[in-house]
């Protein structure tokens, strides 16, 4: 599984001029499934997520986790993440899971995440979604679970 994730002010998210999702403080994370992630990749995403320790302790040095500020989580899922454009022009989603499997190890990530202790909201999966947010820093990393651990 691939993520994108961005410490964020706040942010929120609508489908179709309703908003189904918002955050104050915390991570807006892009949730990306390849074809050959499984359950743990979720776990495994989740658990460093929630860990990450990107958030300013009393020094201003990234030192503290999202449980530790008490941040919450906007999981959004984004299949593009697994877009090849190393050919032509237009990206390739080959890699990417198949819509079924994707959506069971999205929810399963956020699953992970609130029995950690974190508050998460979510956009819809398989939905065309606007998504709003204010960038804390900025501060945006890269996380691929096959990288991770």
């Amino acid at each position: 599984m691939r993520a994108v994730v961005q410490r964020v002010s706040e942010a929120s998210v609508q489908v179709g001029g309703e908003e189904v999702g918002r955050i104050g403080h915390g991570f807006l994370v892009f949730i990306g499934v390849g074809r050959d992630d499984g359950p743990e990749d979720a776990a495994l995403l989740a658990e460093k997520v929630v860990h990450l320790r990107v958030f300013a302790d009393e020094q201003g040095k990234m030192n503290r986790s999202l449980l530790e500020v008490g941040g919450s989580l906007l999981a959004v899922s984004q299949f593009t993440l697994w877009g090849d454009c190393r050919k032509g022009r237009r990206p390739s989603f080959i890699t990417a899971a198949e819509p079924g499997k994707a959506e069971q190890l999205y929810h399963a990530f956020v699953r992970h995440a609130m029995d950690l202790g974190v508050t998460v909201s979510t956009g819809r999966f398989q939905e065309m979604m606007q998504v709003y947010l204010i960038n804390d820093g900025p501060a945006t990393l890269l996380l691929d679970s096959r990288k991770v651990f």
